[in-house]
């Protein structure tokens, strides 16, 4: 019994030895290690690793050599002498990190932007050599030789820009490339040579617009697509006029194949197919017949819109009015004229809305407000003077207006998604700017009517996938809003 408790107050002792060295060996590394940490933490957050590797990697080995002596318990003047020196160069390395952060400026957004493009992985042997100039340049900078740096420099950006350049191309137009090395395989180009000669010129446009502006990726995107189509177009007709080739399907079998969709849709749309002299006039018929079905779901929805509207402002005044007795018969007369403005409003949408042609303008509502979209203006590319050709057009627009004399009117300029934020919007701007002089000169609306604001390609109102799609989105919007106590 008497053993035993002697071996445990030994054992107690003895851990209260290792506790104490533990806790002094804290208190020495707190009282040199302060200033090698906070000047390690300086050099880390100037990237020193990357920018001034040699003066990091130096004070890298003291600091680990400190800590290695401090644990093994060596001589204190050794301990304090390996992180003193640990400190100045992290010092030197954080010093000449940020040196480095303005000298290379340029190549390092190079080297980012190369980064965000995927270069690594999809330029890898031109990313690689760029590496290997900027860690010259680095290498260079750091012991002082500034025009070697400087060389390495401009070497590592103009790689990094050629990575950057291969791997956008990669991401964009690998498919349509591959696509095509397939079409060639298969010796396309002797049964469809106009659809893959056009697959062709799109890729090489697409390629063309990248080099020239490779920030800019609707177009080429764009491009891209469109040629993925036309490859995959030709690969189809290579295929059909293949098979007429080997007469495993004759001229009038074809034409018969391809008239039973038209025949399909015809039976939906409840039209007589009559093609017996092609199908031009079937078309014709099926495109009217559509275009009068979105017109007719376009005006249900804004009479449903306009109604729940109305229903809603006629329960809540309603219901405000039976809690009330005094002046209800004067809040229920103003409520009532109220009502028969905006009936008035809805004539009025009406009178101007057959005054357009569909090629000309489409007129539609939002509650009280006319959106007249004049889908026949238009403009040369880039520019934003009214052509004399657009008079006529402008003329109607002003008879519009003036069954609003009073109202309040916003001419919007819009873009497709094609070309540069800043151009497009400045350019947005631009046209609405012309035809609102076009109205102070022309037609003689006071200034204080109008308001011109460009809003570029930010509000679409169709897909800026499809030609069709983006000659919608060019448009000028003339938003007519009524002072519904005077109109």
């Amino acid at each position: 019994m008497v053993a035993k408790s002697g071996f445990v107050r030994l054992l107690a002792l003895g851990l209260l030895l290792i506790a104490s060295s533990g806790y002094a060996q804290n208190e020495l590394r707190n009282t040199f290690f302060k200033d090698a940490d906070a000047a390690k933490a300086a050099a880390d957050a100037a990237n020193a690793e990357l920018l001034a590797p040699r003066s990091y990697e130096r004070g890298l080995k003291e600091y680990n050599d400190a800590e290695s002596a401090l644990q093994r318990g060596r001589n204190i003047e050794t301990v304090r002498s390996n992180a003193g020196d640990a400190t100045s160069y992290f010092r030197t390395a954080a010093e000449k990190a940020r040196i480095a952060q303005t000298a290379l400026a340029q190549v390092m957004k190079s080297r980012q932007d190369a980064a965000n493009a995927k270069a690594p992985a999809l330029s890898p042997e031109i990313w690689q050599e760029a590496q290997r100039k900027f860690a010259d340049a680095i290498r260079l900078l750091e012991r002082g030789d500034l025009k070697g740096s400087k060389r390495s420099d401009i070497e590592a950006t103009s790689l990094y820009r050629d990575a950057e350049l291969v791997a956008i191309k990669a991401q964009y137009l690998s498919e349509t490339r591959r696509l095509l090395t397939d079409a060639d395989r298969a010796r396309v180009g002797r049964y469809a040579p106009i659809t893959l000669g056009k697959a062709k010129q799109l890729l090489a446009d697409a390629e063309r617009e990248l080099s020239e502006n490779r920030y800019d990726t609707d177009l080429p995107r764009s491009l891209a697509q469109q040629a993925n189509y036309e490859a995959k177009h030709a690969i189809y007709l290579s295929e059909v006029v293949r098979r007429v080739r080997d007469k495993k399907l004759t001229p009038e079998q074809l034409v018969l194949q391809w008239e039973q969709p038209l025949q399909a849709v015809a039976g939906v749309a409840d039209i007589v197919p009559n093609m017996e002299a092609g199908p031009d006039k079937l078309t014709a018929e099926l495109v009217a017949f559509f275009e009068n079905q979105r017109n007719k779901v376009q005006s249900l929805e804004q009479e449903k819109g306009e109604n729940e509207v109305r229903i809603a402002d006629m329960e809540e005044e309603l219901s405000a009015l039976d809690e009330r007795l005094g002046g209800a018969t004067a809040e229920r007369a103003a409520l009532v004229q109220r009502l028969e403005a905006q009936a008035r409003v809805k004539q009025q949408f009406e009178q101007i809305e057959k005054m357009f042609t569909s090629d000309e303008s489409r007129v539609f509502r939002e509650g009280n407000t006319i959106i007249m979209r004049l889908v026949g203006l238009s403009f040369d590319s880039g520019e934003s003077q009214i052509k004399s050709e657009n008079f006529d057009l402008l003329a109607k627009v002003e008879k519009a207006i003036d069954v609003f004399p009073r109202s309040e009117l916003t001419i919007e300029g819009h873009t497709d998604s094609h070309g540069g934020d800043d151009f497009n919007q400045t350019l947005s701007q631009a046209r609405a700017e012309s035809v609102q002089q076009y109205m102070v000169n022309a037609m003689r609306i006071p200034t204080y009517r109008l308001i011109a604001t460009g809003y570029g390609e930010t509000r679409p109102v169709a897909s800026n996938e499809t030609a069709a799609g983006r000659a919608r989105n060019r448009r000028i919007d003339i938003v007519i809003k009524p002072n519904l106590e005077t109109e």
